[in-house]
């Protein structure tokens, strides 16, 4: 199958294309490499940089014909979200329409949507949190996600466009930024490597389901040749706390470094994890990757490419 990835110079997408060539599949890429590297994209993948609200996407499907779109490209920064909800809700929910129009217009059957779980349910009131959790986001962010999600089942009903809302916990691993809000686990890890101790914000308790990328990719993988329409959890359904997180990258980096408090950062979920069970019992996917082997692999990448300079 051709399929196109968007974002695929970046963290998640460029390991989802590596997957889908290994896979035997045709690859099209799409970033506009404001947070994605073009070294990331790979060799034998088409590549586009274009940013997804372009009008040109058009012509790029029309030209690709793309029989499934993995859509990975987004405003990922909550922070920014806040500070610019209008810019947000442009590239979040204009850009995966402008994609819309486009891919319908060109035979596009499929689209697999890399969503949120943690942002869009908010608050939780169960945990680990189900799909049929109540959807109460408290970030731009969130909202710009589940509006999207609202979107893909409207151009289902419209034109049959088939999806799946992959609702992601916080996936972390090798190439994540750890510039920004990146991920807490990439930016800590960098700066432990360094020698430097990082800071945790407040008392450290928060706690967050810490899903491989490894075990999302697999997913897409799994989704891109499944029948299943509609949202879907991958996280691990455990809740680890920044304390313990902290601990683990220390002791995968070698290193005994104290923690370090600042304050607590407004408006931050005190707790989320959410349930990987209906992946279970409709793909088969569970998290295959423990969080100590994770955190040793990412340490390593990030030790490697210290090395290289």
């Amino acid at each position: 199958m051709k399929i196109l990835v968007t974002g695929g110079a970046g963290f998640i997408g460029s390991h989802v294309a590596d997957a889908f060539l290994a896979e035997g599949h045709d690859v099209v890429v799409v970033d506009d490499l404001s947070g994605g590297k073009r070294a990331q994209v790979p060799e034998r993948a088409r590549f586009y940089q274009m940013d997804i609200q372009d009008p040109g996407i058009a012509d790029v499907f029309a030209k690709e014909r793309p029989e499934i779109l993995d859509h990975h490209a987004a405003q990922m920064d909550v922070r920014r979200s806040v500070a610019d909800p209008g810019f947000d809700a442009r590239v979040n929910v204009g850009g995966l329409l402008n994609l819309l129009e486009a891919g319908r217009r060109s035979g596009l059957r499929r689209v697999l949507f890399s969503s949120s779980g943690g942002a869009g349910y908010g608050e939780q009131t169960e945990f680990p949190a189900p799909e049929t959790h109540k959807i109460e986001p408290v970030s731009p962010y969130g909202v710009s996600k589940m509006a999207s999600e609202l979107y893909l089942a409207c151009y289902r009903a419209m034109y049959g466009l088939e999806y799946a809302a992959m609702r992601y916990a916080n996936v972390y691993g090798p190439r994540q930024d750890p510039h920004g809000e990146a991920g807490v686990v990439a930016i800590f890890t960098q700066k432990v490597l360094a020698g430097e101790t990082p800071t945790i914000n407040g008392d450290g308790r928060q706690t967050r389901d810490y899903v491989y990328v490894g075990d999302v990719v697999r997913a897409n993988v799994a989704l891109a040749t499944h029948g299943f329409s509609g949202s879907m959890n991958f996280g691990t359904g455990v809740e680890t706390d920044v304390n313990t997180l902290y601990r683990g990258i220390c002791r995968a980096c070698g290193a005994d470094l104290p923690e370090n408090h600042g304050p607590a950062k407004p408006g931050e979920q005190s707790r989320s994890a959410i349930s990987p069970k209906l992946a279970g019992g409709v793909l088969g996917w569970k998290p295959e990757m423990s969080l100590d082997a994770g955190l040793a692999r990412t340490a390593e990448y990030f030790r490697q490419r210290r090395s290289a300079g």
